[in-house]
C-alpha cells in the first residue's frame, strides 16, 4: 500500500467525475478520490452554488480521515479554496490551472462581472442570476484543443450545466493563505490565459509548468500523473521531516 497522502481531485465547471477517468488510469496503486460539484449537471432546477460545492469537498476532504492532498481544477479551485482550510488534514492544495482567489472575490469579479465569450448563459428568470446557468459555447476549442480528437468529442458530448450562482457569490475563506500551495501552470489554456494563472500563482509555494492546453488529465495524463506524484512525494517527505 502506498504511504504518499490520499489525492482527491475536483473538476470544474460543466464537468463531472468522468473527467478524472485517464489520469486515474495512471494512477492505480494510489488512493485517489474525487468530488462531484452539485452546481455542475444536466437539469438546471437542481444546480447548487459556490458553497454547496464548498460543502460536498470539505465531507470528502473530512472524509478520508488521513493525509490529504487536493487538486482543484479551473472553477474548482474556487470550492477547493473554500472548503480546504476547515479540514486538518488537508496537507498541500495542488491548483491545475484554477482559480485562486482571495475572500470576497468570486469568478465573475476576475472579469468585472463580463460574462466570458465561450459561456453560452441563460439568466432565469428576468436577468436574475441566483437561478440560471450557463453552458461551454466553444468547448473543443477553449477547453479541449490538444485533446485526441475523438476523446474530445466525447467530453464535449458529456458537458453539463454550471449555475450561475457559483460563479456570482464571494469566497469567505481563502486555504491557500493556511494550507501551503502548489500552482500547475498550463502554458496553452484557451479558458484561463496565462498571465492570470500567473498572476494567481504568485500566492503559491511552488509554481509548476506544463506545456498543454485546459484539459491535460485528458491530454497530457501520463504527464499530469507524473506531476502529481512528484508532489505527493515532496508533500510526503515534507510531513516526515516536520516536528512533532
Amino acid at each position: 500500500m502506498s504511504t504518499l497522502p490520499t489525492l482527491v481531485l475536483v473538476h470544474g465547471a460543466w464537468h463531472g467525475t468522468w473527467c478524472w477517468q485517464p489520469l486515474i488510469d495512471h494512477l492505480s496503486d494510489l488512493d485517489v478520490r474525487t468530488v462531484a460539484l452539485p452546481s455542475s449537471g444536466h437539469n438546471p432546477a437542481v444546480l447548487g452554488d459556490l458553497y454547496d460545492d464548498a460543502e460536498a469537498v470539505a465531507k470528502a476532504l473530512a472524509a478520508v480521515g488521513g493525509p490529504t492532498v487536493v487538486v482543484g481544477h479551473s472553477y474548482g479551485g474556487c470550492p477547493v479554496t473554500e472548503a480546504a482550510a476547515t479540514v486538518r488534514d488537508v496537507q498541500r492544495v495542488i491548483y491545475l490551472s484554477a482559480l485562486m482567489q482571495d475572500v470576497g472575490d468570486s469568478v465573475l469579479s476576475l472579469v468585472d462581472d463580463v460574462h466570458p465569450p465561450y459561456w453560452d448563459v441563460h439568466e432565469q428568470p428576468q436577468g436574475n442570476a441566483e437561478h440560471g446557468y450557463f453552458e461551454a459555447a466553444q468547448p473543443l476549442e477553449t477547453l479541449y484543443g490538444d485533446v485526441e480528437p475523438h476523446l474530445a468529442q466525447q467530453s464535449v458530448a458529456r458537458l453539463g450545466r454550471q449555475s450561475l450562482a457559483s460563479v456570482t457569490q464571494p469566497l469567505t475563506q481563502a486555504a491557500w493563505r493556511t494550507v501551503p500551495c502548489t500552482y500547475i501552470l498550463c502554458e496553452e489554456d484557451m479558458a484561463i490565459p496565462l498571465p492570470l494563472q500567473e498572476a494567481m500563482a504568485a500566492r503559491a509555494r511552488r509554481t509548476v509548468r506544463l506545456r498543454s492546453g485546459h484539459s491535460p488529465f485528458l491530454s497530457q495524463p501520463a504527464e499530469l500523473a507524473r506531476i502529481l506524484r512528484e508532489e505527493l512525494a515532496l508533500q510526503s517527505r515534507d510531513r516526515q521531516s516536520s516536528p512533532a
